[in-house]
């Protein structure tokens, strides 16, 4: 997960209904189920990893595209701005795949990060592959970081479209929406296990809103220091903010209508 992520994290306040509100009012939810939001997706993916923070070289650098063979098995997810259709956010839950000559379904960070997987009982070749996925490729654009100047999105912007005050102010739930969107479509398919390499910081930062992620591996040096870590879906509605609670529900339902034509093949009638 990119470190602009944690910065974006917003500190545990009250947060008035009416911001949610108009938070919902600035930005909708899409999985991607067909080319148009994927190749909208891997831009701005492209903008965060590539072009700022030169994690991934492209795949695709004449189209300013960035994936990679992970994005066949997983379940991408993006947040758009209603009234200009510019891309916001956007994050993945990957599925397991067999990539070895065992035929064993393994997540991307068994293969990267495997060594530093040391916690004696939560690991995912403990639980059954159809139940656990790796969140990644979490991003915010920098049109909708909270301290973007407008100079900094006018330069960004071919047509200098100018956000209201109001608008900025929905922009740190981006973040939250994005995880919000996580524990959902956790839910709505049936894999209550997930995995992700973060930052240390950010778990601390993200338990502010109830999201309790348990470490489960040594920090390595991975785009900096990352260590591998875990939540339980089934745990997260009763440990959520409840300030969180109708955002929430409201994503779910969103994202539920969505998810049969979002599915990669492979997910297609897994048990849940």
């Amino acid at each position: 997960m990119s470190s602009t992520t944690a910065k974006e994290t917003p500190r545990r306040t009250r947060i008035s209904p009416h911001l949610f509100e108009r938070f919902q009012q600035t930005f909708a939810f899409r999985l991607a189920d067909d080319d148009e939001t994927r190749r909208r997706l891997f831009r701005l993916r492209h903008d965060v990893y590539c072009e700022e923070l030169g994690y991934e070289a492209p795949a695709d650098p004449v189209h300013h595209l960035e994936f990679d063979a992970h994005d066949e098995h997983a379940i991408l997810c993006l947040i758009e701005h209603r009234e200009t259709g510019l891309s916001a956010g956007c994050m993945r839950l990957v599925l397991p795949r067999a990539t070895r000559h065992d035929g064993v379904p393994r997540l991307p960070l068994e293969d990267y990060a495997g060594d530093s997987l040391d916690h004696p009982t939560l690991h995912p070749q403990r639980f059954t592959h159809h139940s656990v996925c790796e969140v990644s490729r979490l991003a915010v654009s920098p049109l909708f970081r909270r301290h973007s100047t407008q100079e900094e999105i006018e330069g960004l912007l071919h047509d200098q479209h100018v956000f209201t005050p109001e608008q900025r102010e929905t922009f740190p739930l981006i973040v939250i929406g994005l995880f919000l969107a996580t524990y959902a479509l956790l839910g709505l398919s049936g894999r209550p296990h997930a995995f992700a390499m973060m930052e240390p910081r950010l778990p601390r930062l993200l338990s502010m809103s109830g999201f309790l992620f348990t470490p489960v591996g040594r920090v390595i040096d991975f785009h900096g220091n990352r260590g591998a870590f875990y939540i339980d879906q089934r745990r997260v509605e009763g440990d959520m903010n409840r300030d969180l609670l109708p955002l929430y529900r409201d994503i779910k339902r969103t994202l539920a209508s969505q998810l049969e034509g979002a599915l990669p093949r492979q997910a297609l009638g897994a048990p849940s």
